[in-house]
């Protein structure tokens, strides 16, 4: 099983943040070399490997890019005991895992297809793209993140991207004092499984502390990535009042400048953060999950204009879109303009003879192996509208806190999902 982690150690030092693709490519070009098998890749450089003439009954897929909290991030792995994370950084154990178990059987010349794809942490761009054909019947994902759970349906979601055009400078007649304030290093967490774990929003907490000073907005950027719960956020507000601190992690410093004049933002931008109802909206009592969400996720100012970024997801693609036009006229009741994109439909739970048989095998390996579904974004779904033949099931191991500072797996977990692996791999392929 050292092998597996050694894997998973090689390509972590691979730069792999999203947007980041050649260093990888590369990387798979050799090791497909080196095992007589052909790479290919398509323009939207995802990548699959197979024999020359593969009779594949089975499909591999994982994403290679990970989430990265600051740029060209490379995270410098760290390892106690059983657990595995990282220095300062995400992990990468989100699909970095599932990456190393399909080299590790590339590795072993098993006869399968085995697909990579691109930039899924941004709004599953490799997925949405695809243009490499597959021809086996039956697809593992391994990108779930739980041992144990054999995930058969998941949530749909969309991007909602906002702009508020309306700044103005004003004659600073009741000498409002300058403030820089500042939050950094909350928890974060995946948008979709670790949306209903009261984690902090950075974005909120600075909403909360400019609208109970009654600040005017000079500047604000704040937010990692549209699919994590924001971490970092900074502005600089102009107010009478002495700011409050939010929370513990946040700091407000005093800019010894006096202006005649402010160029400041438009007053509703804070009071549509301040209102909104970010992250948990609804619960699933049968599926056991979270039924519908929305994550304020990024924000940004240029010289002109201030971005807002969120995701939405719903197990059910009717509430997803009642979700999505009920924020897209809150947001329009705010002057913002808006657009969506990286929309992916919901994955509706399908139970077949492919996820029996996963699920049969599984049990001998874990007795409370179980099918389930989850809130969280994976391109199941948008495989099961491109290959209309193809089943799917997705497995992995247990990995906590993704998308965070705080992510970690555990090498008995990985274990134990390569063990299940293997023992599909005997009875399928």
């Amino acid at each position: 099983m050292s092998q597996i982690i050694d894997i998973f150690k090689t390509i972590t030092s691979i730069p792999r943040c999203s947007g980041t693709h050649t260093p990888f490519i590369n990387y798979m070009k050799d090791i497909a070399l080196k095992s007589d098998f052909i790479c290919l890749t398509d323009s939207h450089n995802n990548i699959l490997v197979k024999k020359e003439n593969s009779k594949a009954k089975l499909a591999f897929q994982s994403h290679y890019d990970i989430v990265c909290l600051s740029d060209n991030c490379v995270p410098i792995i760290v390892e106690d005991g059983d657990i595995l994370s990282a220095e300062d950084s995400t992990l990468g154990s989100d699909n970095g895992i599932g990456c190393a178990y399909m080299i590790q059987l590339i590795l072993d010349g098993v006869d399968g297809e085995y697909l990579f794809t691109s930039d899924e942490e941004i709004g599953l761009i490799g997925a949405n793209n695809l243009d490499l054909e597959l021809k086996a019947p039956y697809m593992l994902n391994l990108d779930s993140e739980e041992e144990g759970g054999i995930c058969i349906g998941c949530a749909g979601g969309v991007d909602i991207f906002a702009r508020n055009s309306n700044k103005k400078i004003i004659l600073n007649d009741e000498n409002l004092e300058l403030y820089e304030i500042s939050i950094s290093k909350l928890q974060g967490g995946h948008s979709g499984v670790d949306i209903d774990k009261n984690i902090p929003n950075a974005i909120k907490l600075m909403a909360k502390t400019i609208k109970e000073s009654n600040a005017k907005l000079l500047d604000i950027n704040g937010g990692e990535r549209i699919n994590s719960i924001p971490v970092n956020v900074k502005a600089i507000i102009a107010t009478k009042n002495t700011p409050i601190a939010s929370h513990k992690n946040m700091t407000i410093e005093k800019i010894n400048t006096k202006s005649e004049h402010l160029n400041i933002f438009d007053d509703k931008i804070i009071d549509f953060i301040y209102n909104f109802e970010n992250g948990l909206r609804s619960l699933n009592d049968e599926l056991g999950v979270v039924q519908n969400s929305i994550n304020l996720a990024i924000i940004s100012t240029n010289q002109d204009e201030i971005k807002i970024e969120l995701s939405a997801r719903s197990m059910a693609n009717d509430e997803l879109s009642q979700i999505k036009d009920e924020t897209i006229n809150m947001l329009k009741e705010h002057n913002f303009t808006v657009t969506t994109d990286g929309k992916y439909p919901a994955w509706k739970p399908d139970i077949n003879e492919f996820t029996n048989k996963v699920l049969e095998i599984y049990k001998e390996v874990n007795p409370k192996a179980s099918l389930e579904a989850i809130h969280a974004g994976l391109e199941c779904a948008i495989f099961k509208d491109k290959y209309s033949h193809i089943k799917v099931a997705s497995i992995g191991p247990s990995i906590e806190f993704p998308h965070s500072r705080k992510e970690r797996v555990s090498k008995k977990s990985v274990e134990n999902v390569f063990k299940v692996v293997q023992k599909i791999v005997k009875e399928i392929c």
